[in-house]
Formats: structure tokens, C-alpha cells, sequence
């Protein structure tokens, strides 16, 4: 993995998660709105909500992703000793 790819950094997707993929922060974060929409069918949804969607959970996904692979190597490095 390259890790100079900003992607790829933790304080970049951690920050990008706590900032883009929350906001606006009140009355709910975003992100869990859209989320308990879908969950309940996502009647109504609109293209603009669905980019939105999307807008607010690609740092999220970044994290999950980047946690993914960082485990995936920790446990690589672990078999390899």
C-alpha cells in the first residue's frame, strides 16, 4: 500500500470522516438520517438525497476500508513471524 496516498493517511480519513462524513452535526448528523431513510425503505429519496448519500459516507467508507487493510497487513505481518 502507498502510504503517501492521502487516502491512505489516518488523519486524513479520520479527520475527513469526523468533518464531511458528520456534518451538519445538529440536529443529527447527516449521515445517520440518510442511513435510518434507506433502512426504512428510502420512500421518497431523491436523486440530490441519494449524492448526498454518497457525499457523506465516501469518508466513512475510506475509513472502513483503510481499517480493513491495515488489519489485513498486521495479520499478514503476524503469519510471516
Amino acid at each position: 500500500m502507498d502510504e503517501s496516498k492521502i487516502w491512505n493517511q489516518w488523519s486524513f480519513v479520520i479527520m475527513a470522516s469526523l468533518t464531511m462524513g458528520l456534518a451538519p452535526f445538529f440536529p443529527e448528523p447527516h449521515i445517520l438520517g440518510k442511513i435510518r431513510w434507506i433502512a426504512g425503505g428510502a420512500h421518497g429519496m431523491s436523486l440530490m438525497d441519494w449524492g448526498d448519500f454518497f457525499m457523506h459516507g465516501i469518508p466513512w467508507m475510506l475509513f472502513i476500508r483503510l481499517a480493513v487493510l491495515k488489519g489485513w497487513q498486521a495479520v499478514q505481518a503476524a503469519k510471516a513471524e
